[in-house]
């Protein structure tokens, strides 16, 4: 328990000064308030998530620590997380870039709804934690695994994604940036990709997916897709 407390509270601190460099530099100030603020939100959401998980779930919390295209089994799988990675570090670069020369400046309060986007998409994964102790970083299945259909699960197939796109709408808003959101148009696609993949393969290796896609319909967005 120790070593994974240690071992967490270490990324955590690397991927807040990684995040730090990403937008103080580009936009060359510390006084990029915006960034300040997206920090914190961003922060303590995700110490609400791990200290959750250590509490509840250790075993779950070292699943998903293991992320990047090095973690996952498939090459497309690899190659999906790789566009990501890129996509979300060039989304930080050109925010902060757009707020230093003042491309598309975001109203103050659009910003902050921008935080609690942020906040809501990742604390969303409280919600898919509470019913899914399987769901790790990678697409791969586990001994004992079981197809799970409650909660938000009954609603979509792809509930923790639901967060992920929420977080990335509102990160570019809450990093003062209208120019930020044409980066839908990479991520979702992206997105679309990783989640057909991830089917395909759960179809294959989890006994009873394939019948739970016929009894919940939708993927993302109910009504919708």
């Amino acid at each position: 328990m120790n070593n994974l407390i240690i071992s967490t509270l270490k990324t955590s601190i690397i991927g807040l000064i990684i995040f730090g460099l990403l937008l103080f530099l580009p936009a060359w100030t510390l006084a990029y308030w915006q960034a300040w603020v997206f920090l914190i939100v961003f922060t303590v959401s995700t110490q609400i998530l791990g200290i959750y998980l250590l509490l509840k779930n250790p075993v779950l919390l070292e699943r998903r620590k293991r992320v990047g295209p090095w973690a996952e089994q498939s090459v497309a799988q690899k190659i999906i997380i790789s566009i990501a990675f890129i996509t979300c570090i060039a989304l930080l670069i050109f925010c902060s870039l757009d707020y230093r020369f003042g491309w598309s400046p975001v109203p103050a309060l659009v910003s902050l709804l921008g935080d609690v986007l942020v906040a809501v998409g990742l604390l969303t994964n409280l919600l898919v934690f509470r019913e899914n102790t399987y769901v790790a970083s990678t697409v791969e299945t586990f001994v004992d695994q079981k197809v799970i259909s409650t909660g938000l699960y009954a609603i979509v197939r792809h509930p923790l994604y639901v967060g992920v796109l929420i977080m990335m709408i509102g990160i570019p808003l809450a990093l003062d940036s209208w120019w930020g959101l044409v980066s839908m148009a990479l991520i979702v696609p992206v997105l679309i990709w990783r989640i057909l993949d991830e089917e395909s393969f759960l179809k294959k290796d989890l006994p009873g997916y394939s019948e739970y896609t016929h009894k919940v319909r939708y993927r993302l967005v109910p009504y919708i897709w």
